[in-house]
């Protein structure tokens, strides 16, 4: 009995010293950059060093991920949260990308090869930066770089980056008493999002709180049978079959005659499971009636290629810009019905508008699907050439269909940079778009089809035929092995202007962010029912109801943060962005958030709704 009570012991020691390692770890790596726990982290550069004092090598494309055109500051929090998910490589793992390119198994890369591929694929590197590598004597002898003793090199100046992060914290008591985290203000604007699904970006403006982490002070807002609920309140919502309706105030063809731009976009489904779009400007040159719609882009242009993303839910928030960027107003949102269209119809001032298209998430996420064999996207032809599949060529078809943001058939460097910042967190500049000039087909500055088509083909024949890059280009895109895209949305936007001609602009690609949380939470306050919870005033619920969509808000108005257990056990036909029927929210004091977004699992039929919100 003594040794299994020590054994226990050793085990619950294990798992707390293992806790307090990676804290110590984090704090060691924040403090060779920053003065104190309780600074921020104020640009994407200081990210980066960070990142790097942790023994991280971060991309851009990982970078952008968590530092968007959002992000203000980061805090050490966040910092750990971020350390969680972006795992250091390992030696296995570098050795790996090496043998790849490694054909013959020698154990060395030509420095003229490693030159062609640095520079010229995934996040490129400068000839400079090349030859930094190239000339260090450690691993690189007679044009060859021996990439066994590189990995050493490497695993072992990132062990002693961190080594050395955690003796400085040691030898310095002072900071060694620091407290771990920091203190965050929070507003009345505060949108905190649910701890039983953490929200997987990090981007944020200083008076948002990141979910709480292990080790974390704060205490969890999961359901636990330890607790127990003091106040409730429930809403009960019957809805008739909701396919194909339709209202009268969206007609286009009534207003063929106005002015009209269109854009299109897309919403891609990150491996988190959070869902980033492209956001735009709109400017409107004088006060006019307009109608702005958005729907799912239509692609079923290849016979026997489904469109599965044509039942996706699709919403235009429209904000106005009044001084800044940063001060965005909420306008309206599209929630007018005309079969897969949503629109809005009203007046809208002279000025500078944003319009930030949003999908709930209950029809566009994460499934399980059986697919019976890899589709083939390159071979050979009897002349010995690479050539791209038929069925490779209808899904770039598809991409380049939903990249032509303006739909002229030709991609300029703005478009074309879209899909590079998706597919390797990169962009093209002028110089490398004039080498594409040299080498691809193009029509006033612009990328046409088979330019596109020749760019994809050029990437295979880099690779002698492997298709692994292709492969990343359409995972990113939301393309599964079978060539299906069942993790994207392309849409398209109409807006129609009475009195002058509307411009639309795509200016992000990234996750709706905080301005867009409070468009939907404003929304939802303005023309939803609140209900006050029945033994607790300082929390409200608020519930809106189109005919396709059920959205409920928690509002609470006490000094302290609250636990709120969401339950929907008893709903019929119903499907939850959540994923759960049972769940819990942390609501931040004085603050609003999402609690969920509802639809019918089968629009063909009556759905009935019944969620009980209490307080724990």
């Amino acid at each position: 009995q003594k040794a299994t009570q020590s054994e226990n012991s050793r085990v619950k020691k294990s798992q707390h010293s293992e806790e307090e390692i990676f804290y110590m770890n984090c704090r060691a790596a924040y403090l060779t950059v920053f003065k104190s726990s309780l600074e921020n982290i104020k640009s994407k550069e200081q990210l980066c060093l960070v990142l790097q004092q942790a023994g991280r090598n971060p991309s851009q494309k990982t970078l952008n991920k968590y530092w968007t055109s959002q992000t203000t500051t980061l805090n050490f929090d966040d910092f750990c949260t971020i350390l969680k998910k972006e795992k250091a490589a390992t030696k296995n793992e570098l050795l790996r990308a090496f043998e790849k390119i490694d054909k013959d198994s020698s154990g060395y890369i030509l420095h003229d090869e490693l030159y062609k591929i640095l520079t010229t694929r995934g996040e490129k590197m400068t000839m400079d930066e090349v030859s930094a590598i190239t000339k260090l004597a450690d691993f690189n002898s007679n044009g060859k770089l021996d990439y066994n003793k590189f990995c050493d090199l490497y695993m072992t100046t990132s062990e002693q980056c961190c080594k050395t992060a955690l003796e400085k914290l040691e030898v310095d008591s002072r900071l060694r008493r620091q407290q771990f985290g920091s203190q965050v203000e929070t507003s009345s604007e505060v949108i905190t999002l649910p701890v039983s699904k953490p929200s997987p970006r990090v981007s944020r403006k200083t008076d948002q709180k990141l979910t709480p982490v292990k080790g974390d002070s704060r205490s969890s807002s999961r359901p636990s049978s330890a607790q127990t609920c003091k106040a409730s309140v429930s809403i009960t919502i019957s809805m008739s079959a909701s396919r194909n309706r339709s209202t009268k105030l969206i007609e286009p063809s009534t207003v063929k005659e106005w002015h009209c731009a269109q854009s299109k976009g897309c919403f891609y489904l990150e491996d988190d499971g959070e869902i980033i779009s492209h956001k735009y400007r709109l400017h409107v040159p004088q006060r006019s009636a307009v109608c702005i719609t958005i729907k799912p882009l239509n692609l079923c242009q290849v016979e026997g290629r489904s469109c599965q993303w044509l039942s996706v839910d699709t919403v235009l928030y429209v904000l106005k810009e009044n001084e800044n960027q940063d001060n965005l107003q909420l306008v309206s949102f599209t929630e007018q019905q005309n079969k897969e269209m949503f629109g809005w119809k009203g007046e809208l001032g002279s000025g500078v508008y944003w319009l930030f298209p949003f999908t709930t998430g209950c029809r566009l996420k994460k499934v399980k699907t059986q697919i019976t064999g890899e589709a083939k996207l390159v071979y050979r032809g009897e002349d010995g050439e690479l050539a791209l599949t038929k069925e490779l060529r209808a899904a770039l078809l598809e991409v380049f269909e939903t990249i032509d943001l303006d739909g002229n058939g030709l991609l300029s460097l703005e478009e074309y940079n879209f899909f590079e910042l998706r597919t390797s967190g990169e962009k093209c500049d002028e110089e490398a778009w004039a080498v594409c000039k040299e080498n691809f087909d193009m029509k006033k500055n612009e990328l046409t089809r088979q330019g596109f088509m020749d760019l994809n083909l050029m990437e295979a024949n880099d690779r002698e035929g492997d298709p692994s890059d292709l492969w990343v280009t359409l995972l990113s895109l939301g393309y599964n092995k079978a060539l299906e895209m069942i993790e994207a949305c392309p849409f398209v936007i109409d807006i129609y202007a009475e009195k002058c001609k509307p411009r639309i602009k795509a200016i992000f690609l990234e996750a709706g962010g905080w301005q867009l949380n409070r468009a939907i939470c404003k929304s939802v306050v303005n023309k939803g029912e609140a209900k006050v919870m029945d033994g607790c005033e300082n929390v409200i619920v608020y519930t809106c109801k189109t005919d396709t969509r059920i959205t409920s808000v928690i509002e609470n108005k006490s000094e302290n943060k609250v636990i709120i257990h969401v339950n929907n056990e008893h709903s019929k036909n119903c499907l939850s962005n959540r994923g759960l029927t049972v769940f819990a929210i942390e609501v931040a004091p004085k603050s609003m958030t999402v609690s969920q977004h509802v639809m019918p699992l089968n629009e063909q039929e009556e759905w009935f709704y019944n969620c009980v919100h209490s307080l724990l």
